[in-house]
């Protein structure tokens, strides 16, 4: 039915498909009243439904059309619209827990916190569909986030906090599809178009729950023949379902038995003991009675209390505590006793268990509904929703060109849309790039890789959020999250190699002897993930002695002209002298050698890398001769030959100076 027809004289068509009957109004607003001006029931004739899901569909289908026929009678018009409701026993929740590991150097943000959500969602929906006797796709009618902890420590609101893993509890509740496709298949062959759908609990909230008490904890409980069926709802939003199976039918079994009555005329006898004092009957033997109401509620408490106990352990697994209030509706509300023995099993005082009748409804006029207790909540409910909604509880929209229905129990959002088409939720995330863990010196240190791009969100072409809420026809757009860059270093990186100190006329690395996991190294060479680095660092005199292999007790060694100890730190570029220390003798004896005395300095070869200490000749040296200050055996081939000098190919004729670089080795 067209929006803009629901406000004026055309009338609007609810029907309430329940288990045992039928219920068809006509109405429309007049004014700020709701006017019910036509109204019909019918029951079914056999069990062609079982706890409000359609079981045949054709015997569904001729009640509804019955239905149909006598309000188009009544009020002379054609219906072709209709607005439904699906029952709430139909609904299926469930709990999760979504344990996520964080990276600790970046802060909770809500991003974050609703791609958890949506995992937490599809988590559910897979755990009811693992748990489904049948193949069963489900739609989301609704969650709650229960807890939140933080390294498992209690946490209200995680956003800007920052830790290594996050917990979240999780309540979600789904219609399964097959109830929705076959309340639109026996709409369909009864000749109507489904204008509106919404929830049955939510129907009945909308008209008996005012609205300045929606923001309270409130549980609503509709107790029918074979079920009760739960809504809890919270700050004005339905937060949780449940169902138990035992209701009305439980008294009537029992009132059949104690007084030996088939189970219509225990039904009936039931349904009289909110009415009358004494209650009259013939048993199954024809034996008239006349029995006091007391004494039957006497007979039957235990069924009651048990109704009550049903109901209470489902509120508390649901809710968590006990709500502020309960309000029962249906049919099997009208059970006397049964709101105190709720109160207490529930320990909240008696007046705030109340049955709700359409006689609570304001701004209704009523005159023509088939039913006015309890019973008649939902039919009216359905059609309040249906005139007053300024938009269908289903929506469809369009997710990465995928068509989705979504059941608007809430404002949607993107997110929640998302959650429907099981879009991987890890994909919003921009995925950190590899770290890499190298140990230096026995010390780890952590290179982190860097963060990839956020998912790009866009509703109708415009970029928007996660948050963004969306409405009918909407098209979304989702481009996943990449990957940052991961963590690259060479030793360079990590390490200062630039230092050096100058020894006589030689210079040096302040760190020598640099190895990845046990090999020489270069400065350039690329670290992977778990390499072990460690070098030797050249930092006092004790140190340059080490590296040099001389012993500093036989040498004068001098750091600016000084003097100094082994104890002497050596900054960079740090200019050192290092002399033979000169010996007491004759003088006689110093006369004839202090020629050859004043050439003995030390010359230093840097040879494979290591430092090599050779005491100057009265000659000059040649590459060849250095054969005779290492240990290398040249007779006995082991490969090739190489001979380097400072860097080069070596010449044996070349002049070896202090400072040189000599490389031979095998190869």
């Amino acid at each position: 039915m067209n929006k803009d027809n629901l406000h004026n004289s055309s009338l609007v068509f609810a029907l309430d498909i329940g288990t045992r009957s039928v219920v068809g109004l006509l109405g429309k607003l007049e004014g700020k009243k709701l006017v019910v001006h036509h109204s019909a029931m019918e029951f079914h004739q056999k069990r062609a439904m079982f706890d409000g899901q359609i079981h045949d569909i054709e015997g569904v289908v001729e009640i509804v059309s019955k239905v149909k026929a006598q309000l188009e009678e009544k009020s002379g018009q054609k219906l072709k619209d209709v607005a439904i409701a699906a029952a709430g026993r139909a609904l299926k929740t469930c709990r999760v827990e979504v344990v996520k590991e964080l990276d600790e150097a970046k802060a909770i943000d809500k991003h974050l916190l609703d791609s958890i959500e949506i995992e937490g969602l599809q988590m559910a929906q897979m755990k009811l569909e693992e748990e489904a006797v049948e193949l069963t796709n489900y739609y989301c009618a609704g969650h709650t986030i229960v807890n939140y902890h933080l390294n498992d420590g209690l946490m209200t609101n995680p956003i800007g906090h920052r830790g290594k893993k996050l917990r979240v509890d999780l309540i979600a509740t789904f219609l399964p599809y097959i109830v929705v496709e076959s309340l639109y298949t026996v709409i369909e062959k009864s000749g109507l178009n489904v204008h509106y759908m919404t929830l049955e609990p939510i129907a009945a909230i909308e008209v008996a729950v005012p609205n300045n008490v929606r923001l309270l904890n409130i549980a609503m409980v509709d107790i029918g023949a074979g079920t009760s069926d739960i809504a809890i709802t919270k700050d004005g939003a339905v937060i949780a379902y449940g169902m138990t199976s035992t209701a009305g039918d439980e008294i009537t079994e029992a009132i059949a038995k104690e007084y030996l009555l088939d189970f219509d005329n225990a039904e009936k006898l039931k349904c009289n003991l909110l009415k009358e004092e004494y209650q009259h009957f013939n048993d199954i033997l024809g034996i008239e009675r006349r029995v006091s109401t007391d004494e039957i509620l006497d007979r039957v408490e235990g069924a009651i209390s048990a109704i009550a106990k049903d109901i209470a352990s489902t509120i508390i697994k649901q809710n968590g505590k006990a709500p502020s209030v309960v309000f029962l509706i249906g049919g099997g509300s009208q059970i006397p006793r049964l709101p105190g023995i709720l109160a207490d099993m529930l320990d909240i005082p008696k007046e705030r268990v109340a049955v709700r009748t359409t006689e609570i409804i304001q701004n209704l006029e009523g005159g023509q509904l088939p039913v006015s207790g309890p019973e008649g909540i939902t039919p009216v409910g359905i059609l309040t929703k249906a005139i007053d909604s300024k938009a269908a509880d289903f929506i469809e929209i369009t997710v990465n060109k995928q068509k989705v229905k979504l059941f608007q129990t809430k404002e949607l959002k993107v997110s929640d849309a998302l959650a429907i088409i099981s879009f991987n939720p890890r994909d919003l995330m921009p995925k950190r790039g590899k770290s890499l863990k190298v140990t230096i010196n026995g010390i780890e240190k952590n290179l982190y890789g860097e963060y990839g791009e956020v998912a790009k969100v866009f509703l109708n072409n415009d970029i928007t959020s996660l948050d963004a809420k969306i409405k009918n026809e909407d098209y979304i757009t989702i481009i996943p999250a990449k990957a940052g860059k991961d963590a690259k270093a060479t030793l360079r990186d990590l390490i200062n190699l630039e230092p050096k100190i100058k020894v006589n006329d030689s210079r040096f690395n302040k760190l020598y002897d640099l190895k990845v996991n046990r090999k020489g190294a270069e400065g350039w060479q690329p670290l992977r993930d778990g390499d072990i680095i460690t070098y030797r660092e050249i930092n006092t005199v004790a140190d340059l002695c080490r590296f040099l292999d001389i012993d500093s007790n036989s040498k004068e060694i001098c750091i600016k002209d000084q003097l100094v100890d082994a104890n002497e730190p050596i900054m960079a570029d740090a200019e050192i002298i290092i002399k033979e220390k000169p010996q007491e003798k004759p003088v006689e004896e110093e006369q004839k050698t202090a020629a050859s005395t004043s050439n003995k300095d030390v010359m230093v070869i840097l040879y494979n890398g290591n430092p090599l200490v050779i005491d100057k000749p009265h000659k000059d040296l040649i590459f060849v001769d250095i054969f005779n200050y290492i240990d290398f055996n040249r007779n006995k081939v082991m490969g090739k030959l190489v001979l380097k000098h400072n860097g080069g190919p070596a010449d044996y004729m070349a002049p070896l100076r202090d400072g040189d670089s000599v490389e031979v080795r095998w190869e």
